[in-house]
């Protein structure tokens, strides 16, 4: 609602978001440019911004992000940011192909679901966070289990991070790999930021 809006905020707000990995510093006509303030207008957003390291000038005068932003970031419980961002996409792909949707994680040779969504029917996979099973041969994370199959891509986000995969599992026959591959690309696109990437696709 207008009532709720500064507008002071809301400029320094958009200065900052005007960063990004192909333009990580600017000069003070590119701000402009990208904002579409006035220099003297910017000078003053970037001061106040300055004073609590949310910005810093270079030597060569040009402007970049300070530390605060990743200082910021860093006071995030990463599974909980995990968590809001993909469990609804595993909400929706257990209600859409009726089967077990499921983020799973390697912690050295084992692989773990971190988040999973059942399907509302009787006839499924019971995946629960906390249950870990052997890596498999070549590196696969799928979980072998009778007369079931689990397919799932990798996510790649750095490479700090453990490796991630999406995943679909339920009743072998009923499962169909060709909607699983479709539904897990699908559910990375919806993912966003374009930090995310799929590796290629496994299936056992």
């Amino acid at each position: 609602m207008a009532q709720d809006r500064v507008e002071a905020v809301e400029r320094a707000l958009t200065v900052l978001e005007a960063f990004d990995a192909e333009r990580p510093a600017m000069s003070l006509a590119d701000l402009a440019q990208a904002t579409g303030f006035y220099k003297s207008t910017l000078l003053r957003l970037l001061g106040s911004l300055a004073r609590f390291d949310y910005v810093r000038r270079g030597a060569d005068g040009l402007w970049q992000l300070g530390d605060s932003p990743r200082r910021l970031a860093r006071r995030q419980n990463p599974g909980r940011l995990l968590a809001i961002r993909i469990q609804p996409l595993l909400d929706e792909m257990a209600e859409h192909l009726g089967e077990t949707a499921s983020l799973l994680e390697q912690t050295g040779t084992l692989v773990e679901c971190r988040l999973v969504a059942l399907p509302a029917t009787s006839l499924r996979h019971d995946l629960h966070p906390g249950m870990s099973w052997p890596l498999g041969m070549a590196g696969s994370p799928c979980l072998v289990f009778a007369g079931g199959i689990m397919a799932a891509k990798p996510l790649i986000d750095t490479p700090v991070q453990p490796r991630q995969w999406l995943a679909l599992s339920g009743p072998e026959g009923r499962l169909d790999p060709t909607a699983a591959s479709r539904a897990l690309a699908d559910a990375h696109r919806r993912l966003g930021d374009g930090s995310w990437q799929l590796g290629d696709e496994v299936i056992s």
